[in-house]
């Protein structure tokens, strides 16, 4: 977590080969999982985000491959210090069309 504003930048454009200045927010974590940076550009310059929590860890990806879109509800989470990835929240349902194996209707 020893970048700052403008190494960060760099590692968006270069090593991810991403537009910084997209309507993103690129978060970055440190080794130990305690604190985390966000990076935002808001039209007339870069925002930079730094969360430190003070008991416990956050899940978080280890490699490029593992790293993905949150929305916002996932965004929240992991401020919250929950796992974005919430096994038990209600997922979304689509009913069987009538006519289909497994509808009772």
């Amino acid at each position: 977590m020893r970048k700052q504003l403008d190494g960060l930048v760099d590692i968006i454009q270069y090593s991810l080969q991403m537009d910084t200045y997209s309507n993103s927010l690129f978060l970055f974590c440190g080794k130990r999982a305690d604190r985390i940076k966000a990076v935002h550009y808001e039209g007339d310059g870069f925002g930079l985000f730094y969360k430190r929590y003070e008991n416990g860890r956050l899940k978080w990806p280890r490699t490029g491959e593992e790293a993905r879109q949150l929305s916002h509800q996932q965004f929240c989470w992991l401020l919250e210090g929950l796992n974005p990835e919430q096994p038990k929240a209600v997922r979304k349902w689509a009913p069987q069309k009538p006519g289909k194996p497994g509808n009772s209707l």
